[in-house]
């Protein structure tokens, strides 16, 4: 028996500007301040893609992202000042991108959030990011649902994304990052569910591994044509959209 969903936010229900933020924010660096050290490590603009934004940095705290990022690109920080100033630019970089509003959020995962609402189970968010929660709180729900015509009486012209989960761990600091299961963990634990009855909703192969090594089962969202990784990582599901999944089977 389910007792609870927990969601990953970016790549599950915010299409958010993070892969574009670490990567302009590394291109400046490099062309700028970084410029000496450039032309002696693996970099060129065109070896950031997307598929090395979701083995080497998606899922993960700034920091451990932000190291793993220089370590992929054998970017040399011996004291660790480069990870701090590609923590920090990019930090800025996302802030602007958010507040001018250059996000959307996926209808699949609103469609499937707002049914899972609705059916009266526990949601919690667990995001590593600490603009999670600043995307949440930009969407609105009424707009949606006008636009499809759904109505639930949990729905006014206040609600926001936000506002849906019982419980909210996006951007705690954890000891230790995803892929270790400490966030899912801990949403649990705010809900009172047992981990072996949640399903845990990811879009990074680091988060399934986190949610499988909490004792959960994990949908794997493969919004990037990845399935091979997700299911790699132990996913239990693997859909290209959450339209995708029969909620009967949770």
């Amino acid at each position: 028996m389910t007792e609870a969903v927990i969601f990953d936010i970016d790549g599950v229900l915010v299409d958010s500007p993070h892969e574009r933020a670490w990567g302009d924010t590394l291109e400046r660096l490099m062309r700028r301040q970084w410029c000496d050290v450039a032309p002696h490590t693996a970099y060129a603009p065109e070896r950031y893609t997307t598929e090395v934004y979701q083995q080497v940095v998606s899922g993960k705290p700034r920091q451990e992202g932000a190291a793993a990022l220089l370590r992929y690109f054998r970017v040399p920080d011996p004291d660790g000042t480069r990870t701090q100033q590609l923590c920090d630019l990019k930090q800025v970089m996302i802030v602007e991108l958010i507040e001018r509003g250059e996000f959307t959020a996926f209808e699949d995962g609103l469609r499937f959030i707002l049914t899972l609402k609705a059916r009266g189970m526990c949601l919690a968010a667990a995001s590593s990011s600490k603009n999670a929660n600043r995307m949440l709180e930009r969407v609105r729900l009424l707009p949606f649902c006008g636009k499809y015509s759904l109505s639930y009486p949990f729905v006014t012209a206040e609600t926001r994304l936000i506002d849906l989960f019982d419980a909210n761990v996006c951007g705690h600091d954890f000891a230790r990052g995803k892929p270790h299961p400490e966030i899912f963990l801990s949403a649990a634990d705010l809900l009172g569910a047992t981990p072996s009855h949640c399903v845990v909703v990811e879009d990074a192969p680091a988060g399934v591994l986190a949610a499988k090594r909490g004792g959960m089962r994990c949908i794997g969202v493969a919004r990037r044509d990845d399935h091979d990784l997700l299911r790699e990582a132990g996913a239990d599901w693997v859909v290209t959209t959450l339209d995708e999944v029969h909620i009967e089977e949770l």
